[in-house]
Parts: C-alpha cells; structure tokens; sequence
C-alpha cells in the first residue's frame, strides 16, 4: 500500500498530472524510493528540461521539500553548476501518456532517524514547451512552468 496524491498544473498546450507515492514506513537505513506517475493528459507531446525535477531519477539538486517532525531534512546531495542544456537534458512525454519516474530520496537525504516524513515536490518545472524545434533552449530563454505534487507521509521506525 502506498500513499499517493496527485494534482494537475498548467503546461504549454495542457497539463501534466502529478502522482507522487511513498511507503507508508521504513526501517531505518532501508531506502527510500518515491515514485512520480507524471501524465501528459494533452492532445500534444510535452518537452520538460529534466533539471530539478522529477524527471532527474536521482537527487542531482534540490528539489524535494522533506521534513521530519517538522524540522527541515538538508539535502545531502550533489550540488551542479550548470551551464545551457543539450537537448538530451529534456524528457519528452508524448501525448496521453504517463512517465513512471522512480527516485531513491535517501541517496541525498538522511532518513536515518526515526519518525514522520513529509515529502513534497514543489516545483516549478524550469523549462518546458509543447514546440521539439525549441529544444534545448538556452538558460536566459528557459519558460518555468509551475508544477507540483503534493505532499506524501511515510514512518521511518527504529530498525
């Protein structure tokens, strides 16, 4: 069983759909593995720059909002400078269909600790266009689009 919730966001053309899923609770030390359902409901196919997003797979930045007990977990992770992006930079989610996107939270986050973890993924998508010939865009021609799952709850316990 997992806890799920899913809101939609406008997008160039449309909008994407966000599913965002957890395990209601972990050992500590197991991974932490989310999962997006991101469905493009659109009649068109959507180009999504994949930085600080979902669409990653793994932490390279930080785009997740965790907190446990409510006090904010730091991400742990990889911090990049980057310049423009190459067109392999960008996800593609063609029209009607779902990207399943799994990320492991707990390579940059420390869920090590018991108690209740909130995740969120608050957005925005940094770039994205329903137009392939505009792809890649440099960084100061970049559209962010808002975009966001909201918030899944899982139990870390003593393992």
């Amino acid at each position: 069983m997992t806890a799920a919730q899913e809101t939609d966001a406008t997008k160039p053309g449309g909008s994407l759909k966000c599913e965002l899923s957890a395990p209601p609770s972990v050992k500590a030390g197991e991974p932490v593995v989310l999962t997006f359902r991101i469905t493009n409901s659109t009649a068109e196919t959507l180009y999504v720059l994949k930085w600080r997003s979902p669409f990653e797979g793994e932490p390279r930045s930080k785009f997740l909002e965790i907190t446990r007990d409510g006090a904010e977990v730091l991400y742990q992770g990889p911090m990049i400078k980057r310049g423009n992006p190459s067109v392999n930079d960008y996800a593609t989610v063609a029209a009607g269909t779902t990207a399943e996107i799994k990320v492991e939270a707990s390579l940059a986050y420390d869920f090590s600790q018991p108690g209740n973890y909130r995740i969120a993924y608050g957005g925005p998508l940094m770039d994205a266009t329903t137009q392939q010939a505009e792809v890649p865009r440099p960084l100061d021609q970049h559209r962010s689009v808002p975009f966001q799952c909201p918030e899944v709850q899982l139990t870390v316990t003593a393992p």
